[in-house]
Parts: structure tokens; sequence; C-alpha cells
């Protein structure tokens, strides 16, 4: 069943261009010129998706994409300038954490106050009151007006709130960017037994780690437009293949000309078990496959991969000296694989460069390799350093005996 329909949307709003001529002249002046012709400026433009009934929809793109219009018109805030919107089902938005909070009233009332507005009956409120609080971690201030909260304290009690609606469909707009870390993983949690109980979820949110947990589907926005629509992580991946934002080039100061390609790079391509691809999850297996052509005959040949972060830092330096040693190139074409056990850096945004060395002089280098992690096996700090835990052969003596004697205190009992 399709709880939720766009078909052909658009919203266009009339803004009044930019000129020199109003830069020109004061404000009061400015209002004597003449009306300059107003320019349509369309924030959404002919999007069309459906909604099954218990599916999560997540819904990303860059700031000005068009994403918060899209909730807005959903909600009822405002109405398609084109198209038709199709809704079955009680519908809720949570667009603004605490929005509709009074701050001179308590916790308490402007539970049952935002409640009201968020569309539940005060015998519904009643009832989830003490779960509520304590979900928000209010309790000790909840008959305390909500001026008096911390800011954490504030969005807390609002996301509280919306997350014990019972809606059919709910709209979210960054809400998971309140309280510390323990409660954004709380808020996942409910948000997760909401679809687990077949609401069906449209969430839009710049944590891309969160829309990859929690979406069966996402649609990638672009200056209004769907550009992109599918499994969270193929999106995800086009979603950074797109991104605007231009990384400053690691080690930018190497002249073209100081590279001698006596071996020079042919083609370098990262590939997972599924085969090529720049997106990985955290402990996923990496691998790389450099295509190389002997120009020259070459001793000592050294491959190198480097790791960037998207602003240029250097996170880690892979050398084939450390695997298969120096090689001895007489002539051709090869390749070479890089390989990586274990993908061990956190969630988030990086670039590569590959690099061949002979005889201590940089023969050749190509950079500007995205690479994508998502979140898989958990990674805290800078990255995941391989190990494990053992017993001294002490310990491991006194943990068994602590064992027996446990075992013996239950066997007289």
């Amino acid at each position: 069943m399709i709880d939720l329909t766009l078909r052909h949307v658009s919203k266009r709003y009339r803004i009044q261009p930019d000129s020199d001529e109003g830069k020109a002249n004061p404000a009061w002046w400015r209002r004597l010129l003449p009306l300059r012709r107003l320019q349509d400026f369309y924030a959404v433009r002919d999007v069309s998706f459906e909604v099954r009934r218990g599916e999560a929809l997540g819904i990303i793109g860059h700031n000005g994409a068009g994403k918060s219009t899209i909730l807005r018109m959903l909600s009822g805030i405002t109405t398609p300038t084109d198209g038709e919107i199709i809704i079955n089902g009680q519908l809720s938005a949570l667009i603004e954490v605490g929005s509709g909070f009074h701050p001179e009233l308590t916790g308490r009332e402007n539970i049952y106050l935002n409640g009201a507005i968020l569309g539940m009956r005060r015998r519904d409120i009643t009832a989830r009151l003490d779960s509520i609080i304590d979900f928000a971690g209010v309790r000790k201030f909840i008959d305390v007006p909500v001026k008096r909260y911390s800011s954490g304290m504030y969005v807390r009690l609002g996301f509280s709130i919306a997350a014990h609606l019972d809606p059919d469909i709910l709209l979210l707009d960054e809400v998971l960017a309140v309280g510390d870390a323990a409660f954004q993983a709380k808020c996942l949690q409910r948000i997760g037994e909401l679809e687990r109980a077949g609401k069906t979820i449209i969430f839009i949110s710049h944590d891309l780690r969160a829309v990859e947990q929690l979406c069966d589907r996402v649609l990638l926005l672009q200056q209004g437009r769907v550009v992109a629509e599918g499994r969270p992580r193929e999106v995800i991946a086009e979603y950074h293949r797109r991104s605007e934002c231009r990384t400053p080039e690691p080690d930018s100061d190497i002249i073209e000309a100081e590279l001698t390609r006596e071996i020079e790079i042919r083609n370098f391509a990262l590939q997972n078990d599924e085969g090529r691809t720049t997106t990985f999850l955290s402990g996923d297996q990496l691998k790389g496959r450099l295509a190389y052509t002997v120009h020259r005959p070459m001793n000592d040949v050294l491959f190198i991969g480097l790791i960037y972060t998207m602003w240029g830092e250097l996170v880690c330096h892979l050398s084939s000296e450390w695997s298969c040693g120096l090689a001895d190139l007489s002539g051709g074409s090869g390749e070479v694989e890089l390989f990586c056990p274990e993908l061990s850096l956190p969630p988030g945004n990086y670039q590569m460069a590959v690099e061949i060395w002979g005889c201590n002089r940089l023969l050749d280098r190509q950079s500007g390799f995205r690479l994508y992690v998502g979140p898989g096996r958990p990674v805290y700090g800078w990255f995941l350093m391989p190990h494990e835990w053992r017993w001294s052969d002490d310990e491991q003596l006194y943990s068994t005996r602590r064992e027996q004697i446990s075992d013996e205190l239950l066997a007289r009992s």
C-alpha cells in the first residue's frame, strides 16, 4: 500500500534579482526606483516519488537542495506551486525540535502543550507522560520552567515528546542533531522501533551514517531535482561523487615536470568483494589494483598508497616494501594489487594517491581517488588498531581457579 505520493511537484518563489544599481543607492532612495522584474526561483522542481507503508525513506543533499521545502509541503506549512501530493493516513512532522514550547511553563505543562500541537490527545499524553519524562532524562526538573533548562535539556524534551507520537507517517528533519552521543543513540533506537512497528518514515539529515542505518531507500536532491534514487549505500556514494566541496590536493607542491615517468601509472581502481567501488564499511577488506607500464628497466621499485583526509592531512602510508620488498622491473606492462585485510578508518570521506618510486626517485604519481567509509565495525578515535587481549599465565590460572570455586559453591547450594 502506498502511504505517500508526489507527482511532478514543484515549488516556485518570486525573488527580486540583485543589482549593482541597488547597492550603489541608499535604502530610502532605492524605493523610488522603478520596480525590477521579479525572477522565478524553483526550490523544488518536478519531483515525483512514492513511499510504501512501513518504508523508511531518506532524503539527502547539500544545503539548498530542496529537502526541507519538500517536508514543509508534506506537512502543510506551504503548498506546491505545481503537481499533486497524496497522503494516505495520519501524518505528524518534527521539523524543529522544541518548537511550540512556552518558556514560562514548566516541562510538564509544555509536554501537554507541545503534545497537543503535534496532534496528541490529552489522555494519550497522560498515559505516556512518565515514558516521555524518562526518555528525556529531565524528571528532576520536570516542574521547573523550561526557560531554566539548558539547551540540551530543552531539545531532549522536545524530541522525547515527538518520539512518543503514534502517527501513520512521521516526517523527521535533522532531529538527531540533539543531545550527546548517548542520547542520539537512544533517538536512533526509538526511530528504529517506530519503523519496526510499521510506521512510514521520511527522514532528512546530513548525518549520512544515520541515513544508511535507518533507511530502506534514499533520494538524492540537487538544485531541487531528484538526481539519484536507490539503496542507501549506493546513493550516499553518488552524493560524495557529486560533492561540490573542492578539497585541497595532497602534496600539491609536486610539480609534474619532476616526475620522470620511466615507469608510468596507467590506471588505479579500488574494489571490494562485490567489484569496483569507492564505498566501503569500517572493517571491510580493501583492494586496489594498479596497472603500470615500464618504459625503462628499473631496480628497487617501490609502490606506495597514501590515504588523506578531505583536508589533505596524511592518515596512513601503505608501502610495498613491507610486504613484498623492492622489485626489479625489466620492461613491458604489469599490475600490482594493494590489499588491506581490514579497513581500520572511522566513517568519513577520504582521498587516495598512488606513487611509484625507483632508485630513490619519484617516477609517477596519481591522486584524487575518492574513498568513502561508512559505519561498519565500531571505530573510536582516529583509526582501529588490530589488537587482542591475552591472559598471562598467572591471570589465566587465577581466572580458572575462580570459576572452579564458583562451580563448587553452586554445587553445594
